[in-house]
């Protein structure tokens, strides 16, 4: 009986370990997503940027002449 729970209390020690380094990785990866979501918002905005400039810069275009 002794031996019984000394290896369940060894058993639960190890899920304990698990759950702990299980977490971390889980926090560090949420770091992760919320930093490339933050750089994804950013070149969405400098994407638009440059092609309303594009287009601007379209317009303002003079055709040259044909003659």
């Amino acid at each position: 009986m002794k031996d019984e729970l000394l290896e369940l209390q060894t058993q639960l020690s190890y899920q304990d370990d698990l759950v702990q380094q299980l977490n971390d990785v889980v926090a560090r990866q949420q770091g992760d997503i919320d930093l490339l979501r933050r750089e994804f918002e950013l070149m969405k905005q400098q994407l638009q940027v440059l092609i309303s400039q594009q287009g601007e810069s379209a317009e303002e275009e003079v055709p040259p002449p044909h003659y």
